[in-house]
Parts: structure tokens; C-alpha cells; sequence
């Protein structure tokens, strides 16, 4: 059954004092992009999450937002006096502080850059922060793609339900085109001899069997209606396959040929039952472009 592009996903875990969130959330695109969001400090865990990402989802823009808390003690940043004191020591040699009008404040100091030092157990914070957002990107990704499938049960009901508005205008069509070159022979037989009965003339049979032939061959939508069908074929297969493969590009390919093949019916047919069949089944083309944008 095909997946939809659309979904949502999120994950959190307690250990200790340390909380641990990720969310997920995908939307259509042509191409698999994801956009990967974690604290500064996490930031080497980008490359890993995203080659996990791709294992799970083929297509779509992906956005993944990760974060982390920690209340215990070991989590403080620490203060690097020596850099602080160098601060302080620049700031007294300003006019300004030295002549009393400006007092220092030391929060904006500790803002500054090599002011604030990470834990000593970043590397070890890190191995627990990559634990846990591989385990809750698991999670999260199966939400995600719980969602996709759900949006795409609802996609293959209404790609099916195009599907059929094709078949039934594209069987009037089929039924319709045999009688549209008899019905040109009759009239441009009762026109003729409406014209020559006041000429007092006549035609040659011939001439007239090539006129009827000529228009025959280039009013002949045979082929189209052949392919037209056989891609809603191919179109039925695709969507109500159980393998999981993802299909949206060959879908989108299959719906610009439908459309070409209509196209092409509508040029060649002047038959105005044919040509508001040709709009229906457009339409239907149109409106199942529209919904496989949304397919994985």
C-alpha cells in the first residue's frame, strides 16, 4: 500500500535527571531533505541521525528537532576564572570604569566567548544524549510512519475513486468513436447531394470514399483509448501494491502520460460527446497529479 509524504512522529525518555525529546515532522517533496535541529552542544550527532533517517524514509522533507535537559549537578556549566579575570582586567584599563562613571556587571561577562566551559564529561554526556535520541528516533519514526500509512489509505480511496471516473468516461469514448466517422459519412453525403441536386451535378464515389477515409485516419483515437487503458492498468497495480515500495515518481509519470494520451483525443475527436467525455476524464487526470505529489 503506497505511504503519503504528510506525518508526525515524537519520542521522550527520562533517566535520572536527564530528559531526552525528539520530534519528527515530514511534508511532500521530490527529493528526501531533512533538516536536523539539536543543542550546540549535540551537534556531532547530525550526521548519524540523518544516515538513520534516510534507512527509514525515502522521500519527503524531513525536519527533526531533538532536546535535552539535565538537573543534577554534574550538567553546570563551569566558569573559567583566568578568561574572566582577562575580561575584567580589559574592562578597569577603560576610562570610563577607571574613573568610576560605568560599574562592571559580571552577568553579561560570563556570556562571553571562553567564559562559560562545558561539563568535564561532555564526551560522556554525548555518548548518553546519542543513546538516547537513537532510541527515541526509533520510536518517533514509527509514529511518523503510522501516520504516512493512515494518509495514504486515504489517497489510494481517492486516487481509486479518479480512477474509476476515468474508466467510465473512457468506455463512452471507446463506444462513441466507431459511430463518429459513420456519422461524418452521413452528413457529408446529405450535404453533397444537397449540393449538387441544385448544381444538377454528380461525384465520383471514389472522391468521396477518400474524403471519409482521410477524415477517419486523422480522427482516429484507437491507439489513444489502447494506452489511455493501458496505463490505468499499470496506475491500479501501482497504487494497491503491498510491497511498501515507494511509487511517487513513477506515479507522477504515469499521470503526465495519461494526460498526454487525453490530449492527444482531444485534438484529434471534433465529436462533441467524445469531447465532454475528454474534459471528465482530464479532470480526474489533474486531480490525480494534485494527490501523488503527496506520495512516497
Amino acid at each position: 500500500m503506497i505511504r503519503s509524504m504528510t506525518g508526525y512522529g515524537e519520542a521522550s525518555s527520562e533517566s535520572g535527571s536527564a530528559h531526552h525529546f525528539l520530534e519528527l515532522r515530514s511534508l511532500n517533496n521530490r527529493y528526501f531533505k531533512a533538516t536536523i535541529r539539536l543543542p550546540d552542544e549535540f551537534q556531532g550527532l547530525e550526521a548519524e541521525l540523518e544516515a538513520e533517517l534516510r534507512k527509514r524514509l525515502s522521500r519527503g522533507s524531513v525536519t527533526l528537532v531533538a532536546r535535552a535537559s539535565d538537573s543534577s549537578a554534574h550538567a553546570a556549566f563551569g566558569i573559567n576564572h583566568a578568561a574572566l579575570e582577562n575580561y575584567i582586567r580589559q574592562l578597569k584599563n577603560t576610562p570610563q570604569v577607571a574613573s568610576g562613571e560605568v560599574r562592571i556587571d559580571l552577568g553579561p561577562l560570563l556570556g562571553l566567548p571562553g567564559v562559560m566551559v562545558p561539563p568535564a564529561d561532555e564526551e560522556a554526556r554525548l555518548e548518553v544524549a546519542r543513546t538516547a535520541f537513537m532510541a527515541l528516533l526509533e520510536r518517533a519514526c514509527a509514529s511518523l510512519i503510522a501516520m504516512r500509512n493512515r494518509e495514504g489509505a486515504a489517497l489510494v480511496e481517492d486516487l481509486l475513486a479518479q480512477r474509476d471516473v476515468i474508466e467510465t468516461h473512457l468506455r463512452t469514448v471507446s463506444d462513441r468513436a466507431p459511430q463518429v466517422v459513420e456519422d461524418y459519412e452521413l452528413r457529408l453525403k446529405s450535404r453533397i447531394e444537397l449540393m449538387l441536386k441544385d448544381a444538377n451535378l454528380r461525384i465520383d464515389p471514389p472522391d468521396l470514399i477518400k474524403e471519409i477515409a482521410v477524415y477517419a485516419e486523422r480522427s482516429d483515437i484507437s491507439e489513444e483509448i489502447q494506452r489511455l487503458g493501458e496505463h490505468i492498468k499499470q496506475f491500479t497495480e501501482l497504487v494497491t501494491a503491498s510491497g511498501g515500495k515507494p511509487v511517487g515518481r513513477t506515479l507522477d509519470f504515469l499521470a503526465q502520460e495519461m494526460l498526454r494520451e487525453a490530449n492527444t483525443m482531444a485534438s484529434k475527436s471534433a465529436d462533441s460527446m467524445i469531447s465532454r467525455s475528454v474534459v471528465e476524464i482530464k479532470g480526474a487526470i489533474d486531480r490525480i497529479k494534485e494527490q501523488v505529489q503527496n506520495v512516497e
